[in-house]
């Protein structure tokens, strides 16, 4: 059994995670032959090399994240932030950037889920995966993170559009004709699994809770005001207004992240607050193609010109629902997490953890560990 990945120029690195248990390096095999689109250099590798170390112990064992294991999976070596200056151009420094984040991601696995397999899936793990078959893709919805408009490009690539300005934001989400992968029979989504392109865009929850916060309570929403913003008031506000009980609306920023943080939610989960790691399975899935939301138009043409894609599609900056909203930065994050006191700040990091671990993102304050 072989799996499908993009090959990079670069040298795969071998240094490894000063981890308490050692991380494996990914050895690459001979170069094989297979039906991908022309423009694709790829390499199979051995998926017995790729896949982590299994764990001797016949129950699954999944490690507590300790403070001390945090500070020593932190300090990597080949970190992005660490790593030496290239002078090399644009494509160069795509490749090398997508050949860390694999390497990180594959490490940082074989750390907490050195069980996960290709053939050990459930139906919620591929049920946000969605299939373009004409380029081989897979790609993993994360939602307010360019969803949209990668729905667009899917479509497109597939035939169903001619360019994505065509594309309205309802078509894209709900008249898309995109298949998911949990439609298919177990067996060809493990083929699938093996031999397309998997891709993952990251995203920088915590430092964007805000903005999705804002999305579901502080914009006017016939949806999350009555399903999740009355019983939030309801438990979290003292003395709530009988108005407010009745419209959910004025969700605060602390008591959304209350109810973020309460393992009892009254309502449940909702997928615009779940982590990527959740939703998205990397563990599982081993994507090949791991974009960061922060430069998504710039990694995403990257992707496209790589996978043999029409020279004229480039990934569209569409801004939906709310074109005039402030974007995402530094000051704003500031401003809504000093709502929250040190505990509350250090809870909400606790719940993105293994996101931040997993996709390189830095501390937004200094105070976390």
């Amino acid at each position: 059994m072989y799996l499908l990945v993009l090959k990079i120029d670069t040298k795969h690195s071998t240094k490894k995670i000063p981890t308490p248990a050692s991380c494996t390096a990914v050895k690459v095999s001979a170069s094989v032959k297979a039906s991908c689109p022309p423009r694709v250099s790829v390499q199979l590798q051995d998926e017995a090399s790729f896949r982590p170390p299994v764990s001797s112990s016949p129950q699954f064992f999944k490690p507590p994240v300790t403070k001390r294991h945090r500070k020593l999976l932190l300090k990597r070596s080949y970190s992005p932030s660490h790593s030496a200056p290239y002078a090399r151009s644009a494509t160069t420094l795509s490749q090398a950037s997508q050949e860390t984040r694999r390497k990180l991601l594959h490490d940082v696995c074989a750390r907490y889920q050195p069980d996960a397999s290709l053939y050990a899936f459930s139906q919620r793990q591929v049920s946000r995966v969605f299939i373009e078959d004409r380029h081989r893709l897979l790609y993993c919805e994360v939602p307010k993170s360019g969803c949209s408009n990668w729905k667009r490009v899917l479509m497109v690539l597939n035939g169903k559009a001619r360019t994505t300005l065509d594309i309205p934001h309802d078509q894209a989400h709900y008249a898309n004709d995109l298949r998911r992968l949990e439609t298919y029979d177990r067996a060809s989504i493990a083929k699938k699994l093996t031999t397309y392109t998997k891709i993952c865009l990251s995203a920088n929850l915590l430092s964007d809770l805000f903005r999705r916060s804002e999305t579901s309570f502080e914009n006017p929403n016939s949806y999350y005001h009555p399903v999740f913003g009355r019983p939030i008031i309801s438990k979290y506000r003292a003395n709530a207004t009988r108005k407010a009980l009745r419209t959910g609306a004025g969700v605060t920023f602390r008591e959304f992240v209350r109810y973020l943080l309460d393992v009892k939610r009254p309502v449940g989960m909702d997928i615009h607050w779940e982590p990527v790691t959740q939703m998205c399975s990397p563990c599982l899935m081993r994507y090949n193609f791991i974009g960061k939301f922060e430069n998504l138009e710039k990694e995403a043409n990257f992707l496209l010109r790589n996978i043999d894609a029409p020279e004229n599609l480039t990934f569209p900056d569409v801004k939906d629902r709310n074109p005039l909203a402030e974007r995402t930065s530094a000051e704003i994050t500031q401003r809504y997490f000093a709502q929250l006191d040190a505990a509350e700040r250090q809870k909400v990091y606790d719940f993105y953890y293994m996101d931040y671990l997993m996709f390189d993102y830095p501390k937004p304050f200094k105070e976390l560990h």
